[in-house]
């Protein structure tokens, strides 16, 4: 199979009839399919997916709502595709962006397409500037230069895909998890339409969440293999900043005999030298835990993008 459509979708049931239909017509002469992930749908959302669904079309269907992330992860799983988009069910992304998209993904020595969303149908103060603020923050500390990272229609080659590794709310950071794994990205302009029917799942709160999820998504990209550089960094540095204030505090007190008990420099020395061996314990603890991680699953800490053995030489008349 060419092509895997993955599309989440929660309470859209106005939505999922026109998606489908839509879809179909521009995926017609691709050998695709198409996978909705409801996530928890509380309407008619997987009723009236499953009265248009054809034999191109797989409904995986939630007990509950376990949010985005995770129903997109379920669409990557089932997905047989030798590429894999992934796109909103509201509407706002336009599956006739799709063809065009993995024409790019072919013809360019590339494994991801992100698409951009360039005349954006979304309110300025809610939508717009939140986001034109966490795209900065993500380029700036991650250093991956995508210009917009809320836009779910991008399209992978199958084994990036596949290893993305989604986990809680992690969707919005997918080029950064791609990157990763080395990936090579792109970017192309596409379509946005603005919501028509339903309401946005997104929020201002989402904010905070994006925040945390970044710190997270900082640890990754530069000290998931090496935890020890960072809090034994961090360990050192508050442990030899509080031995030498409490140094300094031991030598006034043995030149000038003055009393230093209960001095907030004396407490800040202590709490700096008690804070920087707790770094360091955490240090080893997350070595060990990540050891383990890789050593109990037989796991690599490279991933090879071509193995290539040289054929037997020839003899020359």
């Amino acid at each position: 199979m060419k092509l895997s459509v993955v599309v989440t979708v929660y309470n859209e049931e106005e939505n999922v009839v026109p998606l489908c239909e839509q879809e179909y017509a521009a995926l017609e002469g691709i050998d695709y399919e198409l996978i909705l992930v409801d996530d928890g749908s509380t309407d008619k959302t997987v009723a009236n997916a499953k009265s248009v669904a054809n034999d191109r079309t797989k409904i995986l269907v939630f007990n509950k709502n376990y949010g985005q992330s995770t129903a997109m992860s379920a669409g990557i799983d089932a997905a047989q595709g030798e590429y894999i988009v992934t796109m909103d069910g509201d509407l706002q992304n336009d599956p006739a962006d799709i063809p065009a998209m993995m024409s790019k993904l072919e013809s360019e020595d590339v494994d991801v397409v992100a698409g951009v969303r360039a005349n954006r149908k979304d309110g300025w103060v809610l939508r717009k500037f939140p986001s034109k603020i966490a795209n900065w923050i993500i380029r700036s500390t991650t250093d991956v230069r995508l210009s917009d990272y809320g836009c779910s229609l991008r399209i992978y080659k199958k084994d990036i895909a596949k290893n993305l590794g989604l986990y809680g709310e992690l969707h919005r950071f997918i080029p950064v998890l791609a990157k990763l794994q080395g990936a090579k990205m792109t970017e192309v302009d596409v379509n946005h339409h603005a919501r028509i029917h339903g309401e946005s799942k997104y929020g201002i709160n989402r904010t905070f969440k994006v925040m945390a999820d970044l710190i997270l998504m900082i640890f990754f990209q530069k000290y998931f293999r090496r935890p020890m550089h960072l809090f034994g960094g961090l360990g050192i540095i508050a442990f030899g900043l509080g031995f030498l204030i409490d140094l300094y505090l031991v030598i006034f007190k043995i030149v000038t005999g003055e009393d230093i008990w209960g001095r907030p420099l004396l407490l800040l020395g202590s709490i700096l030298i008690l804070a920087g061996l707790q770094f360091i314990t955490v240090g080893i603890i997350a070595e060990l835990m990540m050891r383990t991680y890789y050593e109990s699953q037989n796991k690599k800490v490279y991933r090879l993008k071509e193995t290539y053995v040289g054929q037997e030489e020839k003899a020359v008349a």
